[in-house]
């Protein structure tokens, strides 16, 4: 919408009027009319970010595409190895086609979710074995203790956790360990997730769920978009989910996703 439509919308090229009734009407079209611009505004944005977000996830999964295509070229002399990595590089497309999926529904999450009594050990336990492969290749080891229920969606919080997982993978350490444990209190329940990893500097912790933020780990690392725990951020808000990130550099990170309690559904 160019300068000259905004300018008509919000009556600054309508006629002079000297009778009040006119006046008042005047300045009611204006705002709404200021309304509808702004709401404009907004899907314009919004349009423009759906599609710089599925730009990068494209331009990333040419990677994994094209190590799949040389590995099975190289199939010729196929061995357990090889198909172990094709294996992996499928993981990892999977992994981005997930992200778009759930970025393309995140601002409509109601219409997909489904609140239940949710074991957490099991939910982990899923994602663990969901990465399984990946794990191995990286020598991480994982320790669970989570033996509290919740009410939210295991969908969503699997798809949230393999994220975090795959976070903490990726910023290893040299002997890589994940913790996993919840902390009841009596407000909710705190889940955790705790690496022994390379950290994140207090600068820029704050800014990790920022859309596209990479930081200093993300570009001395493997390519990252930075749209990980930016879906985490969005998908907790939409679930009612509070979460937070605390770190030392050179000795790990702990992801905390905290789970208020409903007294109507725990009474169900």
């Amino acid at each position: 919408m160019d300068r000259l439509d905004q300018r008509y919308l919000l009556g600054e090229m309508m006629p002079d009027s000297y009778r009040l009734e006119d006046k008042l009407y005047r300045e009611m079209i204006r705002k709404s009319n200021k309304s509808v611009i702004e709401k404009i505004h907004q899907i314009e944005d919004e349009k423009k970010d759906y599609r710089e977000y599925i730009e990068s996830w494209v331009h990333e999964i040419k990677m994994p595409i094209t190590s799949i295509a040389l590995t099975c070229e190289n199939c010729r002399r196929s061995n357990v190895e090889e198909l172990r990595t094709i294996g992996l590089e499928n993981q990892k497309i999977e992994n981005y086609v997930d992200m778009a999926l759930y970025y393309a529904r995140s601002d409509e999450v109601y219409k997909d979710y489904l609140i239940s009594e949710t074991d957490l050990q099991e939910v982990v336990y899923e994602v663990l074995a969901k990465n399984q492969g990946y794990l191995i290749q990286n020598q991480v080891q994982a320790e669970v203790d989570c033996p509290d229920l919740v009410y939210t969606d295991k969908k969503w919080i699997a798809f949230i956790l393999n994220q975090m997982i795959l976070n903490s993978i990726k910023y290893r350490g040299d002997t890589p360990m994940l913790k996993f444990y919840t902390i009841k209190q009596e407000q909710g329940v705190l889940l955790a997730l705790e690496d022994n990893g390379t950290g994140i500097g207090e600068s820029e912790l704050a800014r990790i769920f920022e859309k596209g933020f990479t930081g200093s780990n993300g570009r001395s690392h493997e390519r990252a978009t930075g749209m990980g725990l930016y879906l985490c951020r969005k998908l907790c808000q939409k679930l009612g989910i509070e979460v937070w990130a605390e770190s030392i550099i050179g000795k790990g990170t702990r992801m905390i996703l905290d789970f208020p309690i409903s007294s109507y559904l725990s009474k169900l």
